[in-house]
């Protein structure tokens, strides 16, 4: 192997490994770190980033990254060397732009502002979370600025989560399937077959949904010798390195749906990461494509299979024998409706297939105004809630149940909400691509056998990690590029079946 790259890979290697554990006091913080210990969280995270950051976008980086790119020039242009490199100058010249201190500074408030907000969640206080969501916006700005963008401030915040992507594109998305949207829950709201779904909120006990959830990832493949789930405020996966994944979920004793589908929404997300091809390890091909990849693996695994009447008649026979008393009347009819009510609610992450990307379209006009400073963080709850009515026709009671309830601007992650749709959209491609290459998929569900479907993925997503662009990646998996016809044909013939439509 050229010494070069050789040099180049060794530097990554170490710097992955300082970045996994960068990864690994984030996850602490989130399931087992004392409240109190979140300014020394800050510090260590800084003082960790800005090392990861500084012996990336050193000279020495610049120095063995030219030299590799002049071994192998010339090289075939699909390997894997090739490929590393694109992806490695492309975060080099990005993060390159980027000041040292601000790496530093960011780091340091997203571990505060994550107390700040748990705490202000917890007790419906959006005064005490606003001025860290201050400081994080200003700092957020900051980091825009640095990457530079020639549209919007919003583009270089989207390029961080999915190559490529800029905001007029996510408009352009959402503008293509909102009418259609729009139409289905205009439609379910006058049907008359309404979906009843009370049998969800029973008593659930905890200590049984936890042992079943776990139980449930195991079975859709999600290897435990790998891997744990823990409990979070907010259901999250990390996934260190291939070998190293780990899962979250939230448990209410009188709500099933919310456990049980975070389970299965982030073993989509497990699942991918423990996939990527093990040689790509701990080299930056060993990655995710694109968040919007990852949300196609974790919706596929909670909607397509999980939410399917095949897999509700594996399922119910063992969520009736955990909770008889809760279900030891009900069908698996009945089950199959309720976890597919369509309604319009107040929580994103309970929120039914059909009204989802409703959800994401307020979060992401929100972001793009408060970053312009369009909208002041002082007025956010009543904009939200005014947005709220506007497209659900109802407004949440509390800030806890609506600006509070997303951890994602207290971590920072603002230009990230556009992915989860455009997860839905990759999901209805590569579930009609799957389904195509094998037509008795859904008779494998039904029988809870889910090996040739995690096979499949494998073979055409997980392996490839960050090696092809996400255009490219969905394009040689299904043979089209990204489109949303698949998601919409799914939900319609879904929909229109439960509802009569």
């Amino acid at each position: 192997m050229p010494e070069n790259l050789v040099r180049l890979k060794e530097r990554l290697a170490r710097l992955k490994r300082l970045s996994e554990v960068s990864e690994l006091l984030g996850w602490d913080q989130q399931t087992y770190m004392p409240e109190g210990a979140a300014a020394s969280r800050g510090e260590q995270s800084a003082v960790l980033s800005q090392l990861i950051h500084d012996t990336f976008v050193s000279s020495e980086t610049a120095d063995v990254l030219g030299a590799a790119e002049q071994e192998i020039a010339g090289a075939d242009p699909d390997s894997d060397d090739v490929r590393m490199l694109a992806v490695v100058r492309r975060d080099f010249d990005r993060e390159t732009r980027v000041p040292s201190d601000l790496v530093a500074e960011l780091s340091r408030h997203q571990a505060v502002a994550h107390s700040i907000w748990v705490r202000a969640r917890k007790e419906n206080d959006f005064a005490s979370f606003a001025p860290a969501l201050e400081k994080m916006l200003d700092l957020t700005r900051r980091r825009a600025e640095a990457l530079g963008y020639t549209e919007h401030i919003y583009d270089a915040l989207l390029e961080g989560y999915e190559p490529s992507l800029k905001r007029s594109e996510v408009a352009a998305m959402f503008a293509g399937i909102k009418p259609a949207l729009v139409e289905m829950t205009r439609a379910i709201g006058a049907s008359a077959r309404p979906v009843d779904a009370s049998l969800l909120h029973r008593s659930y006990p905890t200590e049984v949904q936890k042992s079943l959830t776990l139980k449930l990832a195991e079975e859709f493949g999600f290897d435990l010798k790998r891997g744990r789930q823990d409990e979070a405020a907010h259901p999250f996966c990390s996934g260190f390195n291939r070998d190293d994944v780990r899962l979250t979920t939230r448990l209410d004793p009188n709500y099933l749906g919310q456990g049980l589908y975070a389970t299965l929404h982030e073993t989509g997300h497990g699942l991918y990461e423990q996939g990527f091809t093990v040689e790509y390890d701990p080299t930056p091909l060993g990655t995710a494509a694109s968040l919007g990849v990852h949300e196609s693996q974790s919706r596929l695994w909670e909607n397509m299979v999980g939410r399917s009447r095949n897999y509700c008649v594996h399922l119910f026979p063992q969520l009736q024998a955990a909770f008889p008393g809760a279900l030891g009347n009900e069908t698996t009819e009945s089950f199959y409706r309720a976890v597919n009510r369509v309604e319009p609610s107040l929580i994103r992450v309970e929120a039914d297939e059909v009204t989802y990307n409703l959800h994401i379209m307020l979060r992401f006009e929100l972001e793009c105004e408060l970053l312009t400073g369009e909208l002041k963080v002082s007025d956010l709850p009543e904009a939200w809630n005014t947005r709220m009515q506007a497209y659900f026709g109802i407004t949440p009671p509390t800030d806890s149940e609506g600006v509070l309830q997303d951890v994602h601007w207290s971590a920072g992650l603002i230009g990230y909400f556009p992915t989860y749709s455009l997860g839905n959209v990759m999901s209805g491609q590569l579930w009609h691509a799957v389904r195509r290459a094998h037509p008795d998929l859904e008779e494998q569900i039904r029988r809870g056998q889910f090996a040739q479907l995690l096979e499949w993925l494998r073979a055409n997503v997980h392996r490839y990690g960050r090696k092809y662009s996400p255009a490219t990646l969905i394009e040689k998996a299904t043979g089209e590029p990204i489109n949303s016809r698949y998601y919409l044909e799914y939900l319609t013939a879904k929909f229109s079946e439960i509802y009569g439509l």
